[in-house]
Protein backbone atom coordinates (compact mmCIF):
# COMPACT_ATOMS: atom_id res chain seq x y z
CA UNK A 1 0.00 0.00 0.00
CA UNK A 2 1.15 3.33 -0.90
CA UNK A 3 2.32 5.57 2.04
CA UNK A 4 -0.07 8.60 2.41
CA UNK A 5 2.25 11.64 2.65
CA UNK A 6 1.49 14.65 5.57
CA UNK A 7 1.34 18.31 3.15
CA UNK A 8 4.34 20.11 4.46
CA UNK A 9 4.35 23.99 4.48
CA UNK A 10 6.72 24.25 1.45
CA UNK A 11 4.11 22.08 -0.44
CA UNK A 12 1.76 24.33 0.69
CA UNK A 13 3.31 27.41 -1.00
CA UNK A 14 2.88 25.74 -4.69
CA UNK A 15 -1.26 25.32 -4.33
CA UNK A 16 -3.07 27.98 -5.67
CA UNK A 17 -3.68 30.88 -3.70
CA UNK A 18 -7.84 30.73 -3.01
CA UNK A 19 -6.94 26.93 -1.90
CA UNK A 20 -4.57 27.93 0.20
CA UNK A 21 -7.20 30.20 2.17
CA UNK A 22 -9.51 27.38 2.22
CA UNK A 23 -6.97 24.35 3.47
CA UNK A 24 -5.18 27.10 6.78
CA UNK A 25 -9.81 27.61 7.41
CA UNK A 26 -9.82 24.73 7.77
CA UNK A 27 -6.96 23.84 9.20
CA UNK A 28 -7.78 26.60 11.99
CA UNK A 29 -11.17 25.18 12.55
CA UNK A 30 -10.14 22.05 13.24
CA UNK A 31 -7.38 23.43 15.64
CA UNK A 32 -9.91 25.51 17.53
CA UNK A 33 -12.24 22.80 17.82
CA UNK A 34 -9.67 20.11 19.02
CA UNK A 35 -8.90 23.08 21.83
CA UNK A 36 -12.07 23.55 23.21
CA UNK A 37 -12.24 21.22 26.03
CA UNK A 38 -15.42 22.74 26.90
CA UNK A 39 -18.71 22.54 25.41
CA UNK A 40 -20.55 26.18 26.83
CA UNK A 41 -23.71 25.65 25.01
CA UNK A 42 -24.36 22.62 26.35
CA UNK A 43 -23.56 23.98 29.70
CA UNK A 44 -25.44 26.80 29.01
CA UNK A 45 -28.63 24.88 28.26
CA UNK A 46 -28.04 22.49 31.30
CA UNK A 47 -27.87 25.57 33.23
CA UNK A 48 -31.37 27.06 31.90
CA UNK A 49 -33.09 23.53 33.13
CA UNK A 50 -31.92 23.38 36.23
CA UNK A 51 -34.67 26.54 37.33
CA UNK A 52 -37.42 24.08 35.94
CA UNK A 53 -36.48 21.61 38.99
CA UNK A 54 -36.93 24.11 41.19
CA UNK A 55 -40.21 25.33 40.23
CA UNK A 56 -43.03 25.66 43.12
CA UNK A 57 -46.54 25.82 42.00
CA UNK A 58 -48.66 24.04 39.13
CA UNK A 59 -46.17 23.22 36.33
CA UNK A 60 -46.90 24.43 32.64
CA UNK A 61 -47.63 22.07 29.95
CA UNK A 62 -44.04 22.39 28.24
CA UNK A 63 -42.30 21.83 31.51
CA UNK A 64 -39.16 19.96 30.52
CA UNK A 65 -38.30 18.30 33.29
CA UNK A 66 -40.29 15.58 33.33
CA UNK A 67 -39.72 14.25 36.91
CA UNK A 68 -41.04 16.91 38.96
CA UNK A 69 -44.45 17.32 39.42
CA UNK A 70 -47.19 19.84 41.21
CA UNK A 71 -46.34 21.28 44.52
CA UNK A 72 -47.36 23.96 46.85
CA UNK A 73 -50.63 24.75 45.62
CA UNK A 74 -51.97 25.65 48.55
CA UNK A 75 -49.42 28.48 49.41
CA UNK A 76 -50.47 31.74 50.89
CA UNK A 77 -54.57 30.06 51.79
CA UNK A 78 -54.30 30.57 55.78
CA UNK A 79 -53.06 34.14 55.16
CA UNK A 80 -55.69 34.50 52.88
CA UNK A 81 -53.05 35.20 49.88
CA UNK A 82 -51.91 33.59 46.61
CA UNK A 83 -48.18 32.65 46.85
CA UNK A 84 -48.57 29.81 44.90
CA UNK A 85 -45.31 29.37 42.27
CA UNK A 86 -41.88 30.91 42.37
CA UNK A 87 -38.70 28.76 43.55
CA UNK A 88 -37.40 26.43 45.76
CA UNK A 89 -34.05 27.89 46.84
CA UNK A 90 -31.90 24.76 46.89
CA UNK A 91 -32.45 21.33 48.48
CA UNK A 92 -35.06 22.08 50.52
CA UNK A 93 -39.12 23.70 49.98
CA UNK A 94 -38.95 26.78 51.89
CA UNK A 95 -39.82 29.61 49.42
CA UNK A 96 -36.93 32.58 50.58
CA UNK A 97 -37.59 35.75 49.08
CA UNK A 98 -34.26 37.28 49.53
CA UNK A 99 -32.39 34.84 47.62
CA UNK A 100 -34.83 33.94 45.17
CA UNK A 101 -34.85 37.77 44.19
CA UNK A 102 -31.39 38.13 43.95
CA UNK A 103 -31.49 34.82 41.62
CA UNK A 104 -34.22 37.24 39.13
CA UNK A 105 -31.76 39.62 39.62
CA UNK A 106 -28.63 37.84 38.23
CA UNK A 107 -30.81 35.58 35.80
CA UNK A 108 -32.44 39.59 34.24
CA UNK A 109 -29.03 40.96 34.09
CA UNK A 110 -27.03 38.05 32.44
CA UNK A 111 -30.20 38.42 29.83
CA UNK A 112 -29.51 42.08 29.68
CA UNK A 113 -25.49 41.63 29.19
CA UNK A 114 -26.19 38.67 26.80
CA UNK A 115 -29.11 38.34 25.63
CA UNK A 116 -27.83 37.90 22.11
CA UNK A 117 -25.76 35.44 22.91
CA UNK A 118 -28.05 33.42 24.72
CA UNK A 119 -30.29 33.88 21.63
CA UNK A 120 -27.74 32.86 19.10
CA UNK A 121 -27.92 29.44 20.91
CA UNK A 122 -31.79 29.20 20.90
CA UNK A 123 -31.77 29.54 24.88
CA UNK A 124 -33.52 33.08 25.14
CA UNK A 125 -36.82 31.69 25.81
CA UNK A 126 -35.96 29.75 28.25
CA UNK A 127 -34.35 32.72 30.07
CA UNK A 128 -37.30 34.29 29.97
CA UNK A 129 -39.55 31.62 31.49
CA UNK A 130 -36.86 31.61 33.99
CA UNK A 131 -36.76 34.75 35.13
CA UNK A 132 -40.59 35.02 34.54
CA UNK A 133 -41.49 32.13 36.96
CA UNK A 134 -39.53 34.39 39.68
CA UNK A 135 -41.18 37.89 38.63
CA UNK A 136 -44.86 36.08 38.55
CA UNK A 137 -44.37 34.85 41.91
CA UNK A 138 -42.55 38.72 43.20
CA UNK A 139 -45.67 40.60 41.73
CA UNK A 140 -48.28 38.14 43.75
CA UNK A 141 -46.03 38.57 47.04
CA UNK A 142 -46.28 42.80 46.72
CA UNK A 143 -50.00 42.66 47.77
CA UNK A 144 -49.70 46.18 49.14
CA UNK A 145 -47.39 49.04 48.55
CA UNK A 146 -46.03 48.70 51.72
CA UNK A 147 -46.51 44.71 52.26
CA UNK A 148 -44.29 41.64 50.71
CA UNK A 149 -44.42 38.27 51.71
CA UNK A 150 -40.89 37.42 52.24
CA UNK A 151 -41.13 33.16 52.84
CA UNK A 152 -43.22 30.60 52.63
CA UNK A 153 -43.01 27.65 54.61
CA UNK A 154 -40.84 27.09 58.00
CA UNK A 155 -36.91 26.15 57.67
CA UNK A 156 -36.78 24.27 61.22
CA UNK A 157 -39.59 21.89 60.36
CA UNK A 158 -38.97 21.82 56.74
CA UNK A 159 -35.21 20.19 57.76
CA UNK A 160 -36.51 17.59 60.19
CA UNK A 161 -38.21 16.24 57.11
CA UNK A 162 -37.06 14.16 54.10
CA UNK A 163 -39.83 14.18 51.34
CA UNK A 164 -40.81 15.48 47.70
CA UNK A 165 -42.20 18.86 46.87
CA UNK A 166 -45.12 17.18 45.78
CA UNK A 167 -45.59 15.19 49.66
CA UNK A 168 -44.67 18.34 51.66
CA UNK A 169 -46.47 17.65 55.07
CA UNK A 170 -44.52 20.68 56.64
CA UNK A 171 -45.60 24.25 57.52
CA UNK A 172 -46.22 26.60 54.88
CA UNK A 173 -46.96 29.19 57.27
CA UNK A 174 -46.33 33.09 55.62
CA UNK A 175 -44.25 35.72 56.77
CA UNK A 176 -44.45 39.27 55.37
CA UNK A 177 -42.81 42.18 55.81
CA UNK A 178 -44.82 45.62 56.29
CA UNK A 179 -44.89 49.12 57.76
CA UNK A 180 -44.73 47.86 61.71
CA UNK A 181 -42.23 45.14 60.45
CA UNK A 182 -40.15 46.97 57.99
CA UNK A 183 -37.52 44.51 55.63
CA UNK A 184 -35.76 47.23 53.60
CA UNK A 185 -32.82 44.39 52.41
CA UNK A 186 -36.09 42.32 50.97
CA UNK A 187 -37.64 45.26 49.53
CA UNK A 188 -34.60 46.54 48.08
CA UNK A 189 -33.21 43.58 46.34
CA UNK A 190 -37.29 42.23 45.33
CA UNK A 191 -37.27 46.07 43.53
CA UNK A 192 -33.84 45.37 41.85
CA UNK A 193 -35.29 41.94 40.56
CA UNK A 194 -38.18 43.75 39.64
CA UNK A 195 -36.26 46.31 37.43
CA UNK A 196 -33.88 44.38 36.12
CA UNK A 197 -36.61 42.00 34.66
CA UNK A 198 -38.74 45.28 33.29
CA UNK A 199 -35.52 45.90 31.33
CA UNK A 200 -35.21 42.16 30.05
CA UNK A 201 -39.31 42.86 28.74
CA UNK A 202 -39.19 46.18 27.62
CA UNK A 203 -39.40 45.09 23.92
CA UNK A 204 -40.81 41.24 23.93
CA UNK A 205 -43.78 41.87 26.65
CA UNK A 206 -44.44 46.03 27.52
CA UNK A 207 -47.22 45.86 29.17
CA UNK A 208 -45.90 43.23 31.60
CA UNK A 209 -42.33 45.67 32.09
CA UNK A 210 -44.37 48.61 32.99
CA UNK A 211 -45.63 46.02 35.88
CA UNK A 212 -42.49 45.09 37.08
CA UNK A 213 -41.65 48.62 37.15
CA UNK A 214 -44.37 49.63 39.07
CA UNK A 215 -43.99 47.26 41.37
CA UNK A 216 -39.85 47.93 41.85
CA UNK A 217 -40.76 51.77 42.29
CA UNK A 218 -42.74 50.98 44.90
CA UNK A 219 -40.84 48.41 46.96
CA UNK A 220 -37.91 50.63 46.77
CA UNK A 221 -40.43 53.09 48.37
CA UNK A 222 -41.39 51.36 50.69
CA UNK A 223 -37.89 49.91 51.62
CA UNK A 224 -36.60 53.56 51.97
CA UNK A 225 -39.26 55.16 53.98
CA UNK A 226 -39.61 52.30 56.54
CA UNK A 227 -35.69 51.44 57.15
CA UNK A 228 -35.29 48.07 59.26
CA UNK A 229 -33.69 44.40 58.67
CA UNK A 230 -35.75 42.01 57.59
CA UNK A 231 -34.14 39.08 59.90
CA UNK A 232 -35.25 41.30 62.81
CA UNK A 233 -38.79 41.74 61.63
CA UNK A 234 -38.96 37.89 60.77
CA UNK A 235 -37.07 35.42 63.15
CA UNK A 236 -37.81 32.48 60.80
CA UNK A 237 -35.31 33.63 58.36
CA UNK A 238 -32.48 34.22 60.70
CA UNK A 239 -30.82 31.06 60.97
CA UNK A 240 -30.62 30.26 57.06
CA UNK A 241 -30.57 33.77 55.54
CA UNK A 242 -29.55 36.73 57.73
CA UNK A 243 -28.88 39.90 56.60
CA UNK A 244 -25.67 40.42 57.59
CA UNK A 245 -24.37 42.80 55.48
CA UNK A 246 -27.55 45.21 56.63
CA UNK A 247 -30.22 46.91 54.33
CA UNK A 248 -28.53 49.89 52.19
CA UNK A 249 -26.35 47.79 49.86
CA UNK A 250 -29.88 46.66 48.59
CA UNK A 251 -31.43 50.03 49.00
CA UNK A 252 -28.36 51.60 46.74
CA UNK A 253 -28.39 48.26 44.10
CA UNK A 254 -32.19 48.72 43.70
CA UNK A 255 -31.75 52.44 42.86
CA UNK A 256 -29.26 51.31 40.69
CA UNK A 257 -31.33 49.28 38.68
CA UNK A 258 -34.05 51.60 39.10
CA UNK A 259 -32.04 54.23 37.11
CA UNK A 260 -31.23 51.96 34.52
CA UNK A 261 -35.09 51.16 33.87
CA UNK A 262 -36.34 54.65 34.27
CA UNK A 263 -33.59 56.79 33.55
CA UNK A 264 -34.68 59.08 36.28
CA UNK A 265 -32.19 61.36 37.45
CA UNK A 266 -33.76 61.28 41.30
CA UNK A 267 -32.35 57.45 41.42
CA UNK A 268 -29.01 58.14 40.61
CA UNK A 269 -28.59 61.51 42.54
CA UNK A 270 -30.02 58.98 45.26
CA UNK A 271 -26.66 56.96 44.88
CA UNK A 272 -24.64 59.70 44.78
CA UNK A 273 -26.06 61.08 47.77
CA UNK A 274 -26.12 58.02 49.78
CA UNK A 275 -22.64 57.04 48.24
CA UNK A 276 -20.65 57.75 52.03
CA UNK A 277 -23.36 57.34 54.33
CA UNK A 278 -24.77 53.84 52.71
CA UNK A 279 -20.75 52.39 52.32
CA UNK A 280 -21.17 52.60 48.73
CA UNK A 281 -17.63 54.38 48.25
CA UNK A 282 -16.55 52.86 51.80
CA UNK A 283 -16.74 49.33 51.45
CA UNK A 284 -14.24 47.18 50.05
CA UNK A 285 -15.79 43.87 49.76
CA UNK A 286 -13.99 40.34 48.55
CA UNK A 287 -17.77 38.54 47.69
CA UNK A 288 -20.69 39.44 45.54
CA UNK A 289 -23.75 37.32 46.78
CA UNK A 290 -27.29 36.94 47.96
CA UNK A 291 -26.51 38.99 50.90
CA UNK A 292 -23.57 41.59 49.83
CA UNK A 293 -24.29 43.70 46.88
CA UNK A 294 -21.62 46.44 46.98
CA UNK A 295 -19.83 45.01 43.94
CA UNK A 296 -22.37 44.72 41.86
CA UNK A 297 -23.37 48.20 42.96
CA UNK A 298 -19.75 49.61 42.20
CA UNK A 299 -19.16 47.45 38.89
CA UNK A 300 -22.37 49.10 37.35
CA UNK A 301 -21.53 52.64 38.39
CA UNK A 302 -17.80 51.82 37.04
CA UNK A 303 -19.44 51.65 33.85
CA UNK A 304 -21.60 54.99 33.98
CA UNK A 305 -18.50 56.84 34.78
CA UNK A 306 -16.62 54.80 31.41
CA UNK A 307 -20.02 55.99 29.41
CA UNK A 308 -18.53 59.99 30.80
CA UNK A 309 -22.76 61.46 30.31
CA UNK A 310 -21.99 62.31 34.33
CA UNK A 311 -19.30 64.19 34.61
CA UNK A 312 -20.98 66.42 37.35
CA UNK A 313 -20.93 63.18 39.22
CA UNK A 314 -17.95 62.03 38.46
CA UNK A 315 -15.27 62.38 41.58
CA UNK A 316 -17.96 59.94 43.46
CA UNK A 317 -18.37 57.23 40.60
CA UNK A 318 -14.61 57.52 40.77
CA UNK A 319 -14.69 56.49 43.96
CA UNK A 320 -17.80 54.04 43.27
CA UNK A 321 -15.23 52.33 40.32
CA UNK A 322 -12.29 52.44 42.84
CA UNK A 323 -14.23 49.64 45.28
CA UNK A 324 -15.46 47.95 42.42
CA UNK A 325 -11.34 47.64 41.38
CA UNK A 326 -10.56 46.18 44.60
CA UNK A 327 -12.94 44.03 44.55
CA UNK A 328 -11.74 42.67 40.66
CA UNK A 329 -7.93 43.50 41.72
CA UNK A 330 -8.57 41.07 44.51
CA UNK A 331 -9.78 38.24 42.44
CA UNK A 332 -7.00 38.36 40.35
CA UNK A 333 -4.84 38.42 43.12
CA UNK A 334 -3.47 41.56 41.42
CA UNK A 335 -3.99 43.26 45.02
CA UNK A 336 -1.22 43.79 47.62
CA UNK A 337 -3.09 43.24 50.91
CA UNK A 338 -6.46 42.33 49.68
CA UNK A 339 -6.45 39.34 47.75
CA UNK A 340 -9.20 36.40 47.38
CA UNK A 341 -7.64 32.97 48.66
CA UNK A 342 -7.28 30.41 46.16
CA UNK A 343 -7.26 26.58 46.31
CA UNK A 344 -4.35 25.02 44.97
CA UNK A 345 -5.96 23.86 41.84
CA UNK A 346 -6.63 27.67 41.06
CA UNK A 347 -10.26 28.09 42.11
CA UNK A 348 -11.29 31.31 44.16
CA UNK A 349 -12.24 30.11 47.96
CA UNK A 350 -14.09 32.27 50.04
CA UNK A 351 -15.35 30.69 52.86
CA UNK A 352 -16.53 26.37 53.33
CA UNK A 353 -20.23 26.49 52.78
CA UNK A 354 -21.38 26.70 49.11
CA UNK A 355 -18.45 28.47 47.98
CA UNK A 356 -19.58 28.20 44.10
CA UNK A 357 -21.70 30.95 44.59
CA UNK A 358 -18.61 33.29 45.34
CA UNK A 359 -17.09 31.70 42.31
CA UNK A 360 -20.01 32.12 39.95
CA UNK A 361 -20.91 35.78 40.61
CA UNK A 362 -17.17 36.60 40.47
CA UNK A 363 -17.04 34.69 37.20
CA UNK A 364 -19.52 36.96 36.12
CA UNK A 365 -18.73 40.31 37.43
CA UNK A 366 -15.32 39.64 36.00
CA UNK A 367 -16.76 38.76 32.38
CA UNK A 368 -18.71 41.96 32.21
CA UNK A 369 -16.16 44.18 33.40
CA UNK A 370 -14.41 42.81 31.14
CA UNK A 371 -16.76 44.32 28.41
CA UNK A 372 -16.78 47.17 29.97
CA UNK A 373 -12.80 48.08 30.02
CA UNK A 374 -13.07 46.96 26.20
CA UNK A 375 -15.70 48.68 24.90
CA UNK A 376 -14.24 52.34 26.71
CA UNK A 377 -10.71 51.24 25.76
CA UNK A 378 -9.41 51.36 29.34
CA UNK A 379 -7.63 49.07 31.89
CA UNK A 380 -8.24 47.79 35.22
CA UNK A 381 -6.16 49.71 37.84
CA UNK A 382 -4.06 47.53 40.40
CA UNK A 383 -1.82 47.70 43.02
CA UNK A 384 0.13 45.89 40.77
CA UNK A 385 -0.31 47.43 37.45
CA UNK A 386 -2.57 47.54 34.92
CA UNK A 387 -4.37 44.91 33.95
CA UNK A 388 -5.80 44.45 30.02
CA UNK A 389 -9.36 43.60 29.68
CA UNK A 390 -8.41 40.37 28.09
CA UNK A 391 -7.67 39.17 31.52
CA UNK A 392 -10.53 39.80 33.44
CA UNK A 393 -12.19 37.22 30.85
CA UNK A 394 -9.39 34.91 30.58
CA UNK A 395 -9.57 34.41 34.29
CA UNK A 396 -13.43 34.27 34.52
CA UNK A 397 -12.74 31.60 31.84
CA UNK A 398 -10.77 29.74 34.41
CA UNK A 399 -13.14 29.47 37.26
CA UNK A 400 -15.71 28.20 34.81
CA UNK A 401 -13.50 25.50 33.52
CA UNK A 402 -13.14 24.53 36.62
CA UNK A 403 -16.31 24.13 37.68
CA UNK A 404 -17.04 22.24 34.64
CA UNK A 405 -14.71 19.62 35.28
CA UNK A 406 -10.89 21.15 35.02
CA UNK A 407 -9.62 20.31 38.51
CA UNK A 408 -7.68 18.58 40.52
CA UNK A 409 -10.37 15.83 40.59
CA UNK A 410 -11.45 15.89 37.02
CA UNK A 411 -15.30 16.13 38.74
CA UNK A 412 -17.37 18.74 37.05
CA UNK A 413 -19.50 20.57 39.92
CA UNK A 414 -22.33 21.13 36.92
CA UNK A 415 -24.82 18.49 37.27
CA UNK A 416 -25.48 16.45 34.05
CA UNK A 417 -22.40 17.96 32.41
CA UNK A 418 -19.55 15.93 31.66
CA UNK A 419 -19.31 12.55 32.29
CA UNK A 420 -18.16 13.17 36.46
CA UNK A 421 -20.50 15.07 38.24
CA UNK A 422 -21.98 14.70 42.05
CA UNK A 423 -24.13 12.06 41.79
CA UNK A 424 -25.83 12.15 45.45
CA UNK A 425 -26.64 15.81 45.41
CA UNK A 426 -28.72 16.95 48.86
CA UNK A 427 -31.97 17.52 47.06
CA UNK A 428 -34.86 15.79 48.47
CA UNK A 429 -37.03 15.74 44.89
CA UNK A 430 -33.82 14.43 42.99
CA UNK A 431 -32.80 11.55 45.69
CA UNK A 432 -36.36 10.07 45.91
CA UNK A 433 -38.11 8.03 43.49
CA UNK A 434 -40.01 10.45 40.92
CA UNK A 435 -43.75 11.37 41.88
CA UNK A 436 -44.66 10.77 38.25
CA UNK A 437 -43.27 7.11 38.53
CA UNK A 438 -44.60 6.32 41.59
CA UNK A 439 -47.80 8.48 43.54
CA UNK A 440 -47.25 6.29 46.70
CA UNK A 441 -46.93 8.62 49.23
CA UNK A 442 -43.50 8.83 51.09
CA UNK A 443 -43.81 10.32 54.56
CA UNK A 444 -41.78 12.82 56.41
CA UNK A 445 -39.50 10.53 57.97
CA UNK A 446 -39.95 7.50 55.51
CA UNK A 447 -37.88 9.74 53.32
CA UNK A 448 -35.14 9.80 55.56
CA UNK A 449 -35.22 6.23 56.72
CA UNK A 450 -35.64 5.02 52.86
CA UNK A 451 -33.71 7.24 50.76
CA UNK A 452 -31.19 9.44 52.54
CA UNK A 453 -29.11 7.34 53.77
CA UNK A 454 -28.30 5.75 50.18
CA UNK A 455 -24.96 4.92 48.91
CA UNK A 456 -26.80 4.36 45.25
CA UNK A 457 -27.04 7.80 43.01
CA UNK A 458 -29.71 10.09 43.11
CA UNK A 459 -32.92 8.60 40.58
CA UNK A 460 -33.39 11.68 39.13
CA UNK A 461 -30.71 14.05 37.64
CA UNK A 462 -30.78 17.73 39.08
CA UNK A 463 -29.00 18.76 35.34
CA UNK A 464 -27.81 22.36 35.46
CA UNK A 465 -27.56 22.51 39.36
CA UNK A 466 -24.15 24.35 40.52
CA UNK A 467 -23.40 21.87 44.33
CA UNK A 468 -21.13 24.08 46.84
CA UNK A 469 -17.94 22.63 45.23
CA UNK A 470 -14.62 21.67 46.90
CA UNK A 471 -12.73 22.52 50.19
CA UNK A 472 -10.28 24.21 50.31
CA UNK A 473 -7.72 21.77 49.29
CA UNK A 474 -9.33 21.17 46.08
CA UNK A 475 -11.17 17.45 47.98
CA UNK A 476 -14.62 17.09 47.31
CA UNK A 477 -17.25 14.28 49.22
CA UNK A 478 -20.13 13.30 47.09
CA UNK A 479 -22.19 12.57 49.80
CA UNK A 480 -25.73 13.57 50.22
CA UNK A 481 -25.41 14.18 53.81
CA UNK A 482 -22.41 16.56 52.76
CA UNK A 483 -24.73 19.41 52.29
CA UNK A 484 -22.27 22.38 52.51
CA UNK A 485 -20.48 20.91 49.22
CA UNK A 486 -23.53 19.16 47.83
CA UNK A 487 -26.67 21.23 48.01
CA UNK A 488 -26.91 23.35 45.21
CA UNK A 489 -29.02 26.87 45.17
CA UNK A 490 -30.95 28.83 42.46
CA UNK A 491 -28.25 31.94 42.92
CA UNK A 492 -25.22 29.74 42.37
CA UNK A 493 -26.37 28.95 38.46
CA UNK A 494 -28.03 32.06 37.97
CA UNK A 495 -24.72 33.99 36.90
CA UNK A 496 -22.96 31.14 35.24
CA UNK A 497 -25.94 31.69 32.53
CA UNK A 498 -24.51 35.24 31.33
CA UNK A 499 -20.61 33.82 31.75
CA UNK A 500 -21.21 30.58 29.69
CA UNK A 501 -23.11 32.27 26.85
CA UNK A 502 -20.16 34.95 26.50
CA UNK A 503 -17.74 32.21 26.31
CA UNK A 504 -19.56 30.30 23.86
CA UNK A 505 -19.51 33.44 22.05
CA UNK A 506 -15.58 33.66 21.95
CA UNK A 507 -14.97 29.97 21.49
CA UNK A 508 -16.97 29.82 18.63
CA UNK A 509 -16.74 33.05 16.49
CA UNK A 510 -14.28 35.39 17.87
CA UNK A 511 -11.27 33.11 18.31
CA UNK A 512 -12.19 30.59 14.89
CA UNK A 513 -12.78 34.02 13.36
CA UNK A 514 -9.61 36.40 14.46
CA UNK A 515 -7.49 32.85 14.52
CA UNK A 516 -8.27 32.48 10.43
CA UNK A 517 -8.66 35.96 9.64
CA UNK A 518 -4.78 36.66 10.98
CA UNK A 519 -3.55 33.73 9.35
CA UNK A 520 -4.87 34.07 5.63
CA UNK A 521 -4.11 37.85 5.91
CA UNK A 522 -0.77 36.46 6.24
CA UNK A 523 -0.36 34.98 2.90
Amino acid sequence: MEEKKQLQPQELLRIPRCVQKWYLLILVLVISSTAQAFDYRAALTKSLLYFESQRSGRLPYNQRVSWRDHSGLTDGLEQGVDLVGGYYDAGDHVKFGLPMAFTVTMLSWSAIEYGEQIAAVGEFEHALEAIKWGTDYLIKAHTHPNVLWAEVGDGDTDHYCWQRPEDMTTSRQAYKIDENNPGSDLAGETAAAMAAASIVFRKSNPHYSHLLLHHAQQLFEFGDKYRGKYDISLGAVKSYYPSVSGYKDELLWAAVWLYKATDRVDYLKYVIDNAHDFGGIGWAMTEFSWDVKYAGVQILLSKLLMEGNHKEHNHILEQYRSKAEHYLCGCLNKSNDDNVERTPGGLLYVRQWNNMQYVSTAAFLLSVYSDYLHSSNQKLHCQRGGIEAQELITFAKAQVNYILGSNPIGMSYLVGYGSKYPSRVHHRGSSIVSYRENKGFIGCTQGYDNWYGRVEPNPNVLVGALVGGPDCQDNFGDQRSNYMQTEACTYNTAPLVGVLAKLHQLERQNLSYYYSSSLISSL
